[in-house]
C-alpha cells in the first residue's frame, strides 16, 4: 500500500530562516547596487536616471528605429562650433548621407562605441559620407583630449551652451540619454535612429548603406 506523505508545510508566525535569509540577502544586493550606480554620480544621465526623469537606454525595446521616407518629415537645419574653433552648418551636408552623434567624455557608453564610430567614419568616406559629432556636455578642450584618446578623427559641434543643434534635432525625432546615433538622408532627414552605444560596426553601416542606395 502506497505511504502517505508525510511532507507538511511548517507555518507558524513567524517567518522562516530561509525566508529571513532571501530578505537579508535581497537587501545586501539591493545596497551593493545602489553603491554601484551612485558611482557613475557625475554621469548626467546616469543621475536623471536614478532620479526617475529619464529612462535608460537599456530599457528601450527597440535600440534601432528606421523611419520610412514618407515620414520623415522636414530636413534639420542645425549648426555651431567644433571643437577647434571652426564654424559648421548643416548646408556642407547637402546632398550627402550624414551620421549625428550625441555624446559627451564622461558617458561610459559614448566611450565604448568610440574606436567602432570612428571604424564606421573611416569605411565610408569614400561614399562621400559625413559625420558629425554633438557633444552636449564638455568644453572644446575636453571633447579634444577625447578625440587623441580614442583616436576620432570627425569634428564635434560644441553644444553645451548653447544647446541649438540637440534642439534642432529634438523638434523632430526624440534624443534619449547619449549616445543617440541619427542618420540623415541625403535630403538632411532623418532616416534612422540608434539609442545606446552602436555595439560594433554592422547595424550602422547597414543603416547608412540604406540611406546611400535612396534616390536624392
Amino acid at each position: 500500500m502506497p505511504l502517505a506523505s508525510t511532507t507538511r508545510s511548517v507555518r507558524s508566525g513567524r517567518p522562516s530562516r530561509s525566508s529571513r535569509s532571501r530578505r537579508v540577502a535581497g537587501a545586501a544586493l539591493a545596497a551593493m547596487l545602489a553603491v554601484g550606480l551612485s558611482a557613475c554620480a557625475p554621469d548626467p544621465a546616469t543621475e536623471a536616471f536614478l532620479n526617475g526623469d529619464e529612462k535608460a537606454y537599456t530599457a528601450d525595446d527597440f535600440r534601432v528605429v528606421e523611419i520610412p521616407a514618407a515620414k520623415r518629415g522636414e530636413p534639420v537645419a542645425f549648426g555651431g562650433v567644433t571643437e577647434n574653433g571652426e564654424q559648421f552648418s548643416s548646408d556642407e551636408l547637402s546632398g550627402q548621407v550624414a551620421v549625428v552623434n550625441f555624446w559627451y567624455a564622461g558617458c561610459g557608453p559614448c566611450r565604448a562605441e568610440a574606436k567602432d564610430l570612428e571604424a564606421v567614419w573611416q569605411k565610408h568616406q569614400p561614399d562621400d559620407v559625413q559625420f558629425i559629432g554633438v557633444n552636449i556636455y564638455d568644453q572644446a578642450d575636453t571633447a579634444k583630449a577625447f578625440a587623441d584618446t580614442y583616436g576620432i578623427t570627425y569634428p564635434s559641434l560644441m553644444d553645451a551652451d548653447t544647446g541649438e543643434a540637440k534642439l534642432a534635432f529634438a523638434k523632430v525625432t526624440p534624443i534619449q540619454a547619449p549616445p543617440t546615433t541619427l542618420v540623415l538622408d541625403k535630403q538632411g532627414r532623418v532616416a534612422a535612429r540608434i539609442i545606446g552605444p552602436i555595439d560594433g560596426t554592422s547595424i550602422l553601416s547597414t543603416l547608412i548603406q540604406t540611406a546611400l542606395a535612396e534616390k536624392a
